[in-house]
């Protein structure tokens, strides 16, 4: 799974004009699923999310998680994690997963994020999503399970 994380005062989804998530302060995570990925990777990740100590704590150093200052997750799948640009000008999404797969571990990410006590809004698996975001900082993190085999 490759998730990108971005701090966040605000996000906010929106669906044919229609709002499906909405946060204040907290954290913006873009996740995509690749064919090879697994609940326990989906969990270990919504671990580390809701872990990370990437807010400022009052010295201003990045001390506290997102549960820590009582921040909220916008989850939004994003098969596009997975493109392959190295050859010609024109994407390849054949790494990224099924659809119902992916479905099925986007869900999973966000349970077990709720299950972090986290907060959580959504957009809407497989909709033309809109996002807007106030990035804070900015901070910006890439996490990719892979790395961690």
């Amino acid at each position: 799974m490759r998730a990108v994380l971005q701090r966040a005062a605000q996000g906010r989804c929106t669906v044919e004009g229609q709002v499906t998530g909405q946060i204040g302060q907290g954290l913006v995570v873009l996740l995509g699923v690749g064919p090879e990925d697994t609940s326990a990777e989906a969990e270990q990740l919504a671990q580390k999310v809701a872990r990370l100590r990437i807010f400022s704590d009052d010295a201003g150093k990045m001390n506290l998680s997102v549960t820590d200052i009582g921040g909220a997750v916008l989850s939004i799948s994003q098969f596009t994690l997975y493109a392959d640009t190295r050859r010609g000008n024109r994407p390849s999404f054949t790494g990224a997963a099924a659809p119902a797969q992916a479905q099925k571990l986007y869900q999973a990410f966000n349970a077990a994020l709720r299950a972090e006590n986290l907060p959580v809004e959504e957009g809407i698996f497989g909709a033309d999503m809109q996002i807007e975001l106030l990035n804070d900082g900015p901070v910006t993190l890439l996490l990719d399970t892979d790395d961690w085999k």
